[in-house]
């Protein structure tokens, strides 16, 4: 799910603003959907809470159709890393699943995501979404102008790597405002001084992909669910962030959020 635009587009104060907004319910619709989860519900109930919710606050999904995508949140269960589709299956006790959506208002996306437990979970799957959670925020404590994108995919990495697990890289983070994906690519991988130069008024989703067992993923059959090639489980974490001269401003931040 990564068509981009060819150029960094740096945004003023007032669409940081505006996409505060869109970063906002994006991250209150994730609040809802994680309040339903639980074993037996499904993916389609989920979708379907994440959708209403959006629009009738006053957005749109940004997922629903984008390259023909058919849902309005991406759902991925266990092994599934990132762009699992929707649909009736009942979440068993005991798996993790992903969840991320975007919103869309007055033109401007958000998008978030989050691993949570279905039930009770293996203590090796806690600590999975744990550091990837953290991973999340060594990369947006060092979101700031003057540092560069080799720096961001090295918080994640080391602090990945340093806990045993490993980071995806065939998908990454990127730009966003006015389209879902903008450039630049944010890898979860890097070596620090290196890469683009973080500058004021760049708008990031930083999104590390963290797996159990191998980086490596394959695709399904379906040409959107990716999945970790041997099978282990995988955490996904994201926030939308703005550089800005105090440092990173995350627009997906709201009381009582899930991350």
């Amino acid at each position: 799910m990564a068509t981009r635009t060819a150029m960094v587009i740096l945004k003023t104060p007032v669409e940081i603003e505006q996409m505060r907004r869109a970063g906002v319910l994006a991250a209150e619709a994730l609040r809802e959907v994680v309040r339903a989860v639980r074993p037996g519900v499904t993916g389609t109930q989920l979708n379907a809470i994440a959708e209403r919710y959006l629009r009738a606050r006053g957005g749109t999904p940004s997922f629903l159709g984008y390259r023909g995508f058919p849902a309005s949140i991406c759902i991925s269960v266990n092994d599934e890393v990132v762009h699992g589709i929707p649909d009736g299956m009942p979440l068993p006790d005991g798996a993790l699943v992903s969840l991320d959506l975007g919103a869309v208002v007055d033109g401007f996306h958000g998008d978030v995501a989050v691993t949570v437990p279905v039930g009770q979970v293996e203590p090796r799957l806690q600590r999975l979404v744990a550091v990837t959670r953290e991973g999340l925020y060594h990369a947006i404590e060092v979101a700031r102008p003057g540092k560069r994108l080799g720096d961001v995919g090295a918080a994640v990495q080391q602090h990945v790597e340093a806990a045993g697990l490993s980071v995806v890289r065939d998908f990454a983070g990127h730009g966003i405002g006015r389209s879902l994906h903008e450039e630049p690519q944010i890898p979860n991988f890097g070596e620090p001084g290196t890469g683009t130069v973080l500058r004021d008024g760049m708008t990031l989703a930083i999104e590390p992909m963290v797996n159990l067992g191998t980086y490596e993923v394959v695709m399904d059959g379906d040409g959107w669910t990716v999945r970790t090639k041997d099978g282990q489980p995988s955490a996904h974490c994201e926030h939308t962030v703005a550089v800005t001269a105090d440092g990173a401003m995350v627009l997906t931040a709201i009381p009582d959020g899930v991350i």
